[in-house]
């Protein structure tokens, strides 16, 4: 099960209550005011976790509280303050407050934290109200409460390519070519259920690239057809749009109109993402009349990269991963020896 959206209710911890004590030793009459101050209660903390995948582990428990802090004691004696209540999410969380419907924070890097939540302060004892003229105080403060809420917590991937393409397209099969990941890879639609962002390692000083495996978009996405605009915000952070089109036709449709349509549901869910540079990624070259199906697309759309390959031979895809490093890199990346092997 993969979830990106899930509702908490969060409540930090009560700060304790100030102490109502005086002194009592044998020997020492009147030996005056001693009640210690209360604890301070614990905060809710969010902190970014690049190791967690998603938000299930919030799907089960919508719930959490901090620690209150402990009441004061006699002596003089500090209440314990309230331990915080950590709280971890995956980059690219979005926290939303269902009370007012105002976006609170967001959390990209990894260790990057923020206190939601803070938690209450300890009360007074009667110690801080003795003076002069009233040397046997019996006021006291209580700790205030800690703050509470309801949350919505909302997670988009963060990836610097988004593959963007029909079912059976191969944008599975890709990412495991291009990366370490072994997404799973069947021949029926719909074999993506959910994003996953892969690394493309190029070694050496050159900085790794990022890249996210969106499930199959079809026709009405943007109106929750298919897999639906679930999956459609975790394209909004990605720098680069590559689109990969089935060249080979198998499922009956042809590769302009599947252009045309994928164009047409970004447009429609957000015209800001046409705006973003974009590749084109013929996929299955090496099916018969591929080719020519390549040629008739380049005329319709001259100013489009494209990029030809066959994911099931490998064809092209050294050359597309040097195309993705001198995108981000400025310069094409040299082929390392273990890129020869698939080639």
């Amino acid at each position: 099960m993969f979830v990106d959206e899930v509702e908490v209710k969060l409540r930090a911890g009560d700060g304790g209550d100030g102490c109502l004590s005086f002194r009592r030793e044998k020997y020492i009459p009147k030996g005056g005011p001693n009640g210690g101050d209360g604890g301070d209660g614990g905060n809710v903390i969010l902190i970014c976790d690049c190791n967690v995948g998603d938000l299930i582990d919030y799907k089960f428990k919508p719930h959490a509280r901090a620690q209150s802090g402990g009441a004061g004691m006699g002596s003089q004696c500090h209440g314990k303050n309230g331990q915080d209540c950590i709280l971890k999410v995956p980059a690219g969380t979005i926290v939303h407050s269902l009370e007012t419907g105002k976006v609170i924070t967001e959390l990209l890097n990894h260790d990057d934290q923020v206190v939601l939540l803070k938690g209450g302060r300890g009360g007074l004892g009667n110690e801080h109200f003795k003076s002069a003229t009233n040397q046997a105080p019996r006021q006291t403060i209580p700790g205030t409460p800690g703050e509470q809420g309801i949350f919505r917590f909302e997670m988009k991937s963060i990836a610097k390519i988004g593959l963007v393409g029909f079912p059976n397209a191969g944008k599975s099969t890709l990412t495991n070519l291009l990366t370490a990941t072994r997404r799973k890879i069947g021949p029926y639609p719909f074999t993506t259920l959910h994003p996953k962002v892969g690394t493309i390692n190029y070694g050496g000083e050159r900085q790794a690239i990022t890249i996210a495996d969106i499930p199959g978009l079809i026709e009405g996405a943007h109106q929750n057809h298919g897999l639906g605009f679930r999956f459609l915000r975790h394209i909004e952070r990605c720098s680069l749009l590559a689109f990969i089109l089935d060249m080979s036709a198998e499922e009956g449709r042809s590769p302009m109109d599947d252009y045309a349509t994928l164009r047409r549901e970004l447009d429609c869910y957000d015209p800001k993402l046409l705006g973003r540079p974009q590749i084109i990624i013929g996929n299955k070259m090496d099916v018969n009349e591929a080719k020519n199906r390549a040629k008739e697309f380049c005329k319709n759309f001259p100013t489009a990269s494209f990029f030809p390959i066959s994911c099931a031979t490998a064809d092209g895809i050294c050359e597309l991963k040097a195309a993705f490093s001198s995108i981000f890199h400025k310069e094409p990346a040299p082929l390392l020896d273990s890129d020869f092997a698939s080639c």
